[in-house]
């Protein structure tokens, strides 16, 4: 049996229970401590998981010499000061989306890797793992589409205001970073970035059509972007859409598209029709059927296979599949936007 490895869920809210399962599915794996300012919420955790030590303060998660990783589960602006910290006690770290609610959060936590760069270092960005989502990335990666020509994203969804008014930070500046870009959007756009290989820059506008008594940031998102590669790209995000959950991808290239929604395919169209088909074929067989018990469903069903790259990572001394540095260009692709928006410039994107 793989070296017994111990873990701290800091945060218990509506992720933790993913998290919890995650890592329990492993052999060899103790889910140790569960924390959460409130903590009732972290009992409650404990009790549905077997978890044998509650706390109301992250310190004691990280002063136990047995822990070796947590999950950073909590709301986006404390990730950067929790990471922080332990990494400096010596724990790896796997931490949810958003990685920080600020360039200044996120900039802190590099600096605290830079000093311990024998800790994995993992974001939470479970989409990658989804079998459609690689198979897209290698078509891309092969050529199979020709020269890439435009990427897009569409995010509809609906957050009520009894959605915001549940946790304080949620729709706020100071501590989520903004709102519908940096919490439902951002898996999409994360995907399409990584896809298609990250973009330079970006130019966005942002604004609260229908939420301005609940919230103080964007609930409607719209940027374009120079990629990489040279192809230009685009996303539009609502959280005031009567289609709850519908998120879209489309890739376009000299010589073929495609179109997901959902995680599944809509259209696959090549100018070769044998290739299309066969394209077609196998993107539809690689749409991912697992399934969670916990979680709600627009979290897929891949957070097993991150959390398990992330045991795997403490276990045998790599890097992770989503490390740090990649995750956090999309969340810098995320800022620029807002700053775009606050100066009406096009705002360079620093690299992973």
């Amino acid at each position: 049996m793989s070296a017994r490895v111990r873990c701290g869920i800091i945060g218990c809210g509506v992720i933790a229970p993913v998290h919890a399962a995650s890592y329990q599915m492993l052999d060899g794996v103790e889910v140790a401590w569960a924390c959460d300012l409130v903590e009732d919420k972290a009992r409650r955790l404990a009790d549905k998981f077997g978890v044998a030590n509650v706390t109301a303060e992250f310190a004691d998660v990280l002063a136990d010499p047995d822990v070796d990783c947590i999950s950073v589960c909590t709301d986006h602006a404390s990730h950067s000061p929790i990471t922080v910290a332990a990494l400096e006690a010596g724990k790896h770290v796997l931490c949810e989306k958003a990685l920080a609610a600020s360039p200044e959060g996120l900039n802190a936590m590099f600096a605290a890797h830079g000093r311990r760069g024998d800790m994995v270092f993992s974001g939470v960005f479970q989409h990658r793992f989804e079998g459609i989502h690689r198979a897209v990335k290698r078509l891309i990666d092969d050529g199979a589409f020709g020269r890439l020509l435009t990427a897009c994203v569409h995010v509809r969804c609906l957050r009520t205001r009894e959605y915001y008014q549940a946790d304080r930070w949620r729709g706020t500046w100071a501590e989520e970073g903004g709102a519908v870009l940096i919490n439902q959007a951002i898996h999409f756009l994360d995907t399409m970035l990584w896809v298609t290989g990250g973009a330079e820059a970006a130019c966005g506008a942002y604004a609260n059509l229908t939420h301005g008594d609940a919230i103080e940031a964007e609930d409607t998102v719209v940027a374009s972007f120079r990629l990489n590669s040279g192809a230009l790209a685009t996303i539009e995000a609502t959280a005031s859409s009567h289609l709850n959950w519908e998120p879209t991808i489309e890739l376009t290239g000299t010589d073929g598209s495609v179109e997901l929604r959902g995680g599944k395919v809509l259209k696959v169209a090549f100018a070769d029709k044998a290739l299309g088909e066969a394209i077609a074929a196998d993107l539809t067989a690689a749409v991912d059927r697992g399934s969670l018990e916990v979680g709600k469903r627009h979290y897929g069903t891949t957070h097993p296979e991150q959390v398990a790259d992330f045991v795997s990572c403490i276990r045998n001394g790599r890097e992770p599949f989503v490390t740090a540095r990649s995750a956090a260009h999309t969340v810098r692709a995320v800022f620029a936007i807002y700053e775009s928006h606050r100066t009406g410039k096009w705002i360079d994107i620093p690299a992973e």
